[in-house]
């Protein structure tokens, strides 16, 4: 598979999704977008793509399908947003392409408070998470049994979102750290602060995602 996303149909609801996979890929990260959004959100697909050109595989997800959207409910259901993170988690790991790969989680707003619930009923199997602008607080006490490094980006300018993800920081019982991008809203859209956003991912990422040499030969690939 090359390195442009392909777009792929997952589990019996037929998320719809965006699968790119770079050669020699390290690590794989899912993409839980935030309410009102999906796999085509110019913000996190200018993150995807900082991220394949670093050498991980992503997947743009919607979390809901068209009927489901239709309901207002359904965004903000985070339970029902973290089954259907853990729905394409097993899916990737099932495909021959992605199975050696150790997967990762990029939440926005409310698809963070998605990710972190996930990574807490994923009993270890998430290798990193990362947040942008996002409602980690959505998780609940979930956040004591997050076990994976979490890396919560947030902009200076967004004060009670920032005041929330420090409160959450404390909770999460893994490396952890809160980075704050001066000058940045809730949207990061401010010149400039996507790109600090993407290099903070790429360094988490780089860090904690890849396997370990000896635990890559260990792996099974179909």
């Amino acid at each position: 598979m090359n390195n442009d996303p392909l777009p792929v149909e997952i589990g019996p609801s037929r998320l719809q999704a965006l699968l790119g996979i770079p050669i020699r890929a390290k690590g794989l990260v899912i993409f839980a977008h935030g309410s009102g959004s999906g796999r085509h959100s110019p913000r996190n697909n200018q993150v995807a793509k900082g991220l394949r050109a670093s050498g991980f595989a992503t997947l743009l997800l919607d979390l809901l399908t068209p009927a489901e959207e239709l309901d207002r409910h359904n965004i903000f259901d985070i339970p029902l947003l973290a089954s259907r993170l853990a729905t394409a988690t097993a899916w990737v790991v099932q495909q021959p392409e992605t199975a050696a790969l150790r997967v990762g989680y990029f939440g926005a707003s409310t698809g963070a408070g998605a990710a972190l619930l996930a990574t807490a009923a994923a009993d270890g199997r998430i290798g990193a998470v990362v947040s942008r602008g996002g409602r980690p607080d959505l998780a609940g006490d979930a956040l004591r049994q997050v076990h994976a490094p979490t890396l919560l980006i947030v902009g200076s300018l967004d004060g009670e979102v920032l005041r929330l993800n420090r409160e959450a920081l404390v909770k999460i019982d893994a490396p952890r750290r809160l980075a704050v991008v001066e000058g940045a809203g809730h949207l990061f859209e401010e010149p400039g602060t996507m790109d600090e956003v993407l290099d903070h991912a790429i360094e988490w990422f780089g860090q904690f995602l890849p396997r370990p040499r000896k635990e890559t030969g260990n792996v099974r690939t179909s």
